[in-house]
């Protein structure tokens, strides 16, 4: 995908879960890409070092800082890296998250230390690094940007998955209440909730037939896909949107549960309308 023209030159941005080749990656050479010196951290020194030097080897202004985000200690150096940074503090992304296998399963079996881990993987890493980067662009009197990376779940329903879901939905309460707080101060916070993405580690089934009956659009999304939004919520274009939260997602959030996988409506019987119904596509 090309990538549109967006000047952030002389901004520093911190992406956080920026290693793996992911859509934390996809997301740090977007912004890179656009000018903005990026504090890529990762937890993993072989998901991020390796792509780091990448980046670096194309000219783009990434540096490279090992730190775990969970930690208090981490994010003290997450932010101590974005101090030292050349350019303007202002923009910040969290894509740190995930849902392990281990914890899916009916929300009639979900350990009390499941639950527990799944809000501290996916909202504790989000909510206390923005509190400490929206704390450090007070203090410095800037104007800013937060971007959650969110999820599907955490707008609908999540089946099997119940820990996941609640805690990408107590993001979303998050970003809209930070929002409101920082509004004055001129610091956006909004979220984007991608549907299924094709990732290195992610599992998703590539049967042409089940994505047509799951997705609207018939595909899975590419981390580019989710990049490209991120981009937008940090860069001047959205200056007026604040709170919100763009769900990506191929039209899954959307898909009526009465549609068959040709997204005609399965109860209708009547053969000749539903004929008509397919050639009006």
């Amino acid at each position: 995908m090309e990538q549109p023209k967006v000047d952030l030159s002389g901004r520093v941005v911190v992406v956080s879960g920026a290693g793996g080749g992911g859509i934390g990656s996809a997301i740090t050479r977007w912004v890179a890409g656009a000018g903005a010196t990026v504090i890529a951290v990762d937890v993993k020194a072989e998901r991020l070092l390796p792509q780091v030097e990448s980046w670096q080897a194309e000219g783009l202004a990434v540096t490279a800082v090992l730190a775990d985000v969970l930690a208090e200690e981490g994010i003290a150096t997450v932010i101590e890296a974005a101090r030292r940074a050349a350019g303007s503090l202002y923009g910040l992304v969290t894509v740190v998250g995930g849902g392990p296998p281990p914890t899916w399963g009916p929300a009639t079996r979900l350990k009390r230390q499941d639950w527990h881990a799944l809000f501290q993987l996916n909202l504790d890493s989000m909510f206390f690094l923005s509190q400490a980067f929206a704390r450090e662009l007070c203090q410095q009197k800037k104007p800013g940007a937060i971007v959650a990376i969110s999820s599907l779940n955490g707008a609908t329903s999540s089946p099997f998955n119940v820990g996941y879901g609640a805690s990408k939905a107590a993001m979303h309460s998050v970003v809209q209440t930070m929002a409101l707080e920082l509004a004055a101060s001129n610091i956006r916070v909004n979220a984007i909730a991608p549907g299924p993405v094709a990732t290195p580690t992610a599992s998703l089934a590539d049967d042409p037939d089940l994505l047509r009956r799951g997705i609207p659009m018939g595909r899975h999304g590419d981390v580019d896909e989710i990049a490209g939004p991120a981009l937008f919520l940090l860069s001047p274009w959205s200056s007026f949107m604040t709170g919100q939260c763009l769900l990506v997602d191929g039209g899954c959030n959307i898909k009526w549960c009465h549609l068959s996988d040709d997204n005609l409506p399965m109860f209708l019987k009547n053969a000749s309308v539903r004929e008509a119904l397919k050639g009006s596509k």
